[in-house]
């Protein structure tokens, strides 16, 4: 999955940062520090993501942005997993009932493959992918 940016805008009056996310027109958090900012940031960002899922709605793509206020904000990469899951759900357009048929598993499963916050099965995320022709791909860099 391609990273998100966010805009981090200093708060002159109060201090700290004020966060947003360009791509998705809505939402913002802030945090005292730009440590505290970010973990604020990527809550937000999970929120966003969770509700743009729930409503069954395709994710804006990331625009790449320049300028010292935009950071990426991380993901785990379980959770960018089930984001590229479920952006080649949307664009397969399968049901979620013939997902799961060819998954092997009941329907009401296939709402915690997509959700961001719940430990899913690396075996089964494969499995979904490649219930969509797709492959998953985990690659290891070195740290930053």
């Amino acid at each position: 999955m391609e990273q998100y940016l966010a805009r981090f805008e200093p708060d002159a009056v109060d201090g700290g940062y004020v966060v947003t996310f360009p791509d998705f027109g809505y939402g913002v958090t802030q945090g005292e520090s730009l440590e505290e900012a970010m973990e604020m940031a990527r809550d937000l960002l999970l929120l966003t993501i969770s509700d743009y899922i729930r409503a069954g709605k395709p994710l804006p793509p990331p625009v790449r942005r320049r300028g010292s206020k935009f950071h990426p904000v991380p993901l785990t990469a379980l959770q960018s997993a089930k984001v590229d899951l479920y952006a080649s759900f949307q664009a397969s357009g399968l049901k979620k009932a013939e997902l799961a048929r060819r998954i092997g598993i009941p329907k009401t499963h296939i709402e915690r493959l997509f959700s961001l916050r719940h430990h899913s099965r690396l075996d089964q995320i494969e499995a979904a992918f490649a219930a969509l022709g797709k492959r998953l791909h985990i690659e290891a860099r070195d740290a930053a």
